[in-house]
Order: C-alpha cells, then structure tokens, then sequence
C-alpha cells in the first residue's frame, strides 16, 4: 500500500496495533519499541516519515532519524512529561529534560474522563487553571527557610521548586539514598524507569547554592523546632499494612506463619513458599510482586477480590499485558476470592460473591497488598507549635497514593508555602484521622 500511495500523502505517519501497543508502558516496551514494524517504510517513499513508541531519550529519537529509520518523531507522552523537551535539546540541555518514565498515569485520565496528569510534570493540566508553568514558578516572597523532612517524591520535588524560588531549603533524609519509595519501587521487575522521578529532582537539586541536603538524618519533633526553620514540610511517607479487611486483627507472626507486607518484602525479609500474594490494592504492587517472588524460584499464588489482576491497570493499559505476563510465569491467579482466615499454614479463601464457597491452600507465607498508613507521628506532634511559622504534611504522609499523587502535593505546597489556607485542612486531616 505504501509503495503504490508513497507520494500521495504529505507524510506518511505509522502506527502499529490497537492503542495498548502503541502506548505501552515502560513495563512492557523499551522505547522507539516500534522500530522493527516501521523500518520497512523509509526506502518506499520520498515523503517524511512520522513514528512514535514512548521516546524519552533524545539518543534514541536521534539515533533512528540518523539511521534512516523516521524523519520525524511523534513525541506525545515525552511532552506531557516535559513541553520543551525539543528546545531543550536544541539549546544541549539534555540534563534538564524531565524524562518520561512510562508510567501512563497521563493515559488513565483518557480512561476516566479527566484532564491527564503526569508523575513528572505536576503542572501538566493547571497551566490554566491554576497558572502553573512548567518551567517558571514565582520567586520566594521572604527570606524565610524550609526544612523539608523526607526525601521521597514529595520531599523531593517540594524541595526543587522552592530552590528554584530562591528559598533557603534544608532537606532531611532518614535513609542514606535519596528517593523514598521510588528507589525501593524502581528496583521492582519492569520499573527501573521510575527512579527518573528520583534522579532528575537530585540533579537539579545539587544545582541550587541554596539548598542543602542531609543524608541519614531522623529527625524528632524537638529536632525540627530546634533547628530554627521558619517553615516546616512533612513528607515521611506511608508504610502498608498488614491488616486483611476479612480477618480482624489477625497478629503478625514472623517466625511460624508470617504474614507479610510489601515493605518486608522488598526490605529482604526471608519468605518461604508457597506464597500467596493478597491484593486488594489493585495497581501495580501485586502482581510485581507476585512476579519477583517467582523469579526467586518461590511458588506463587495471587488472589484478589477483583474479576481481574491489577484491576486499576485497565485504565493505563497495562492490564492485558499484566495477565499474559503472570501466566507466561506460571503464577496461578485466583479472581473474586477474599482471604478470611489463616491458620496451620493454610489460607482459607471464600468466593467474593458467594461466602459459603471456601477452599484451602498451603500457605508457607502470605503476603498482603492493601492499604497504606500515613507515617505522620512527626507532623502529629508539630502541629500546631507556636515556633513554626507553619508546618504542613504532603505526599503519602499526608494521603497516600500513587506517587503522581505525592510529587503534585509536594510542588503545590512549593508554590503556596506562605499560605495558611493549606495548613489548616493538614492538622485538620491529622486530628480527624487520630479520632
């Protein structure tokens, strides 16, 4: 068809398969994946070449035009991550272009009816309503400084843009690596992408005089107020619990039959088999998971209450691919099943619509993937302290969720630090959360 339409069009621009294909996450494709289907097409016709496949290296795009392979490059989810990521490249700023990480968080909106997001860009669909520019942001109002506690997404990105305002920032980290849960989620299979959300935000960071960083600091209620900041932001993050919804209370028993999170997990708590893995949070966790303990040679059984694995992943196209993957592994996966007890090394599981449905299967340790817990003891006992000209939590600390979901809170809070109108709704949010 190309070759007996080849000058017919102004240019001709390919794509392959349904969208799914053609927007795969960095899960499931490398980018310029697309490469192989189109490369037919250049020697047929003399007109430009258009392709798309999640570029996000300026190497690559350059590489296939040099090549001979496109003449132009389709660049949809590298703008959303960064607009001018082209003149960027243009001026040699590659360092600063803010990477896609292939996420498709952009692509759920498309899904839900909503303006896209983007874990990269925060102001991606408020450059109107709100008058965020991706690139310029207001300078600082004051001369006040800011302790930023925790440097996970949130931390991370609150503390970039108040160095790009021109804040004095001090940035307080427990661990010794900066990241958060982006270091501890990039290192699952298929996510190494993910720590973009860390690096870009530490490059640009150790560009700014005026902010300091401070590895391997846990900081107490007394250290904060002792340090003598004017602002204080909370971003320490949230741990998963452990809690089934059908089994009350159920103990914690590490040594006999332990019933595990995914922070032990990735933490590297020994886990004998067989495992079940318990999701009920229905994104990505599970069914990584399920897929790491497999590569451990461990075997794997995933249940959820859902008529699907990774249910959420239907809206970033990821879905389809995450059955295949489970299945090419051999996991088994159990649909609309509830765990409802555990006991002598077997789990009890009931049919989600049918409770007197129950069967039995060996558990050597279960693993539960459900809710998270916000860690804000630390901002619990500063609310409210008459040192602090203000003191706000963000990111998982303050409601966990997906991290597009902490690092916009941490650059919403950058951009209105001198405002009261968001640390009230915090220690609001935290005393109703206590009773």
């Amino acid at each position: 068809i190309i070759s007996m339409l080849a000058e017919v069009p102004d240019l001709w621009d390919l794509k392959s398969s349904d969208w799914t294909v053609e927007t795969a996450s960095a899960r499931f494709a490398e980018q310029g994946a697309q490469e192989p289907w189109v490369r037919f097409a250049k020697p047929l016709t003399d007109r430009p070449i258009v392709g798309v496949g999640r570029f996000t290296s300026p190497d690559a795009m350059v590489s296939q035009i040099k090549r001979g392979v496109l003449d132009l490059i389709g660049a949809a989810r590298p703008s959303i991550a960064d607009p001018f990521l082209p003149k960027k490249i243009d001026e040699g700023r590659e360092d600063e272009i803010r990477e896609c990480i292939g996420c498709n968080i952009c692509v759920s909106g498309y899904h839900d009816g909503v303006p896209a997001r983007c874990t990269q860009n925060p102001t991606m669909g408020e450059e109107w309503r709100r008058k965020w520019h991706p690139e310029r942001i207001p300078k600082a109002a004051s001369p006040d400084n800011v302790l930023v506690v925790g440097a996970g997404p949130a931390g991370l990105e609150c503390a970039r843009a108040l160095g790009q305002r021109g804040y004095a920032v001090t940035l307080a980290e427990a661990r010794d690596e900066l990241g958060g849960r982006v270091t501890i989620e990039s290192q699952l299979p298929g996510l190494g992408s993910w720590s973009r959300v860390r690096d870009y935000r530490v490059h640009a960071l150790q560009t700014m005089p005026n902010v300091d960083i401070y590895r391997g600091s846990s900081l107490s209620a007394q250290d904060v107020v002792d340090f003598g900041c004017d602002h204080a932001v909370i971003a320490t993050g949230a741990g998963w619990s452990p809690q089934i919804l059908d089994v009350e209370g159920y103990p914690r028993d590490l040594t006999g039959a332990p019933v595990l999170t995914p922070d032990d997990v990735l933490a590297g708590i020994k886990v004998a088999g067989p495992v079940i893995v318990y999701d009920f949070d229905h994104y990505t966790m599970g069914a990584c998971l399920a897929e790491l303990l497999t590569e451990r040679d461990l075997d794997v059984t995933l249940v959820t209450p859902a008529n699907a694995v990774s249910a959420w992943t239907f809206m970033n196209n990821e879905s389809g691919r995450i059955r295949s993957r489970l299945m090419e592994l051999g996991i088994d996966i159990e649909l609309e099943k509830r765990v409802v007890g555990l006991v002598d090394g077997q789990v009890e599981l009931a049919h989600a619509y049918a409770n007197d449905q129950r069967e039995y299967r060996e558990c050597g340790a279960l693993v539960v993937v459900g809710s998270r817990r916000p860690n804000d003891h630390l901002f619990g006992e500063l609310a409210g302290n008459d040192n602090l000209s203000s003191i706000r939590a963000i990111g998982d600390c303050r409601a966990p969720g997906a991290i597009v979901h902490a690092v916009y809170s941490g650059h919403e809070c950058a951009r209105t630090i001198e405002s009261d109108a968001d640390g009230d709704s915090n220690a609001i949010a935290w005393e109703t959360a206590q009773l």
